[in-house]
C-alpha cells in the first residue's frame, strides 16, 4: 500500500524533547544550505520544485485518523512530534486532546521569552486544549 495513505511505522508518539527541536534546527540549516547549492548551480535557469504540502487528515482541529492507532493516556494534551512530513522542516508541535482533536503550535519563543519547554507555556497549552 502507499506509503502516503497508510502511516509508516515510524509514526509513533514521541514527546517533544528539546533534542526533537535541534533536529528541526538541524534539518532547517540542511534544506537551505541545500536551497543554497541549487541557486547556485541553477542561475539564471527556471526550476521546477515539488513542493510538500500538508496531509488533509492531519490539519489542525481536525480529529486524528484512526489508522494512527490509539493515543497513550500519559501523552494526551503533552507536546508531541509532528508526524506530518510537511512540517519535519517547520519548528512546530502537535498537542492532541482527550477527543483526538489535533492541536499544532509553533516551537519559537513567545514573546521572545517563553520558549516552548517553560512551563507556564506548557501550563497554558494544557488548558488551551483541555477538552
Amino acid at each position: 500500500m502507499d506509503t502516503l495513505f497508510w502511516p509508516s511505522e515510524a509514526n509513533d508518539f514521541r514527546r517533544f524533547t528539546p533534542e526533537s527541536l535541534a533536529a528541526i534546527e538541524e534539518r532547517i540549516a540542511k534544506k537551505k544550505k541545500q536551497e543554497a547549492e541549487v541557486s547556485q548551480e541553477n542561475k539564471g535557469q527556471e526550476v521546477e520544485e515539488d513542493k510538500l504540502t500538508p496531509q488533509l487528515d492531519l490539519k489542525i482541529y481536525k480529529t486524528l485518523p484512526s489508522l494512527y492507532g490509539d493515543i497513550p493516556v500519559e501523552l494526551i494534551g503533552e507536546p508531541l512530534e509532528d508526524f506530518d512530513p510537511y512540517y519535519s522542516d517547520h519548528k512546530t508541535f502537535m498537542v492532541i486532546n482527550k477527543k483526538r482533536t489535533i492541536h499544532r503550535f509553533t516551537a519559537t519563543s513567545a514573546l521572545c521569552i517563553v520558549g516552548p519547554f517553560n512551563p507556564i507555556r506548557k501550563a497554558a497549552i494544557k488548558i488551551l486544549v483541555h477538552s
